[in-house]
């Protein structure tokens, strides 16, 4: 009984401290993009600074359940909690890096205006950040059908990117001179959507949580 009571504060721990990082994920991806649209370095070398904090937090996951697998030997659904808690917190970690990427493009175009007003790139970021949220949600209210929406949003999200990446094809064609930075915007959009491929993925840990199968829904 001590035993069972002992994993089950761990794998809330563990849950917690997978809440967080979303969080964090969600604020940095908003923050990046606020960076790039007024090409704010101060808000970008912050986003850099805090990416410290994302990895300890993954550290933290992966020393935790480390010991569970090792002291208490859980199996069938326990294990899984563990396994998906890993796989969860490197998407995330992941996810971090990307938004700390596009974070980086802004500290790159110092010194220069944009070459047009950001529309798409910033919609595009808002639908992910409510991916993040919602693959997050249906990890910790072990929501199958939440999980499932995300190749849904994945698609929107293909369509942003591909719409985003023929019109900057377009500027280069028309306007030479901008081929340097419309090329690192490109280079966000598909940050940006591989953000995107990463929350699915946690839908996908959603789904082999609950039912011991991991489906595709990245396709």
């Amino acid at each position: 009984m001590i035993r069972r009571k002992e994993l089950d504060q761990d794998l809330e721990v563990l849950r917690s401290l997978l809440r967080q990082m979303g969080a964090h994920v969600v604020h940095a991806l908003e923050e990046a993009v606020i960076s790039l649209k007024t090409l704010d370095a101060v808000k970008a070398q912050q986003i850099v600074k805090d990416d410290a904090k994302l990895n300890a937090m993954e550290e933290e996951i992966m020393d935790i359940g480390s010991r569970l697998i090792v002291t208490q030997q859980p199996v069938a659904k326990d294990l899984r909690r563990i396994l998906v808690a890993f796989k969860i917190s490197s998407d995330l970690e992941r996810m971090g890096d990307l938004a700390l990427d596009v974070a980086k493009v802004t500290l790159r175009l110092q010194g220069q205006e944009l070459i047009k007003p950001l529309i798409d790139i910033p919609q595009m970021a808002d639908l992910v950040q409510v991916m993040i949220e919602e693959s997050i949600t249906s990890y910790l209210d072990e929501n199958t059908d939440l999980a499932y929406k995300m190749a849904k949003d994945d698609d929107q999200v293909d369509q942003f990117y591909s719409r985003i990446i023929t019109e900057l094809y377009g500027y280069i064609a028309s306007n030479p001179e901008t081929l340097s930075q419309a090329m690192l915007l490109t280079l966000v959009a598909r940050y940006i959507e591989r953000i995107a491929d990463h929350a699915t993925n946690i839908g996908e840990s959603t789904v082999y949580l609950v039912t011991g199968r991991r489906p595709d829904l990245n396709q």
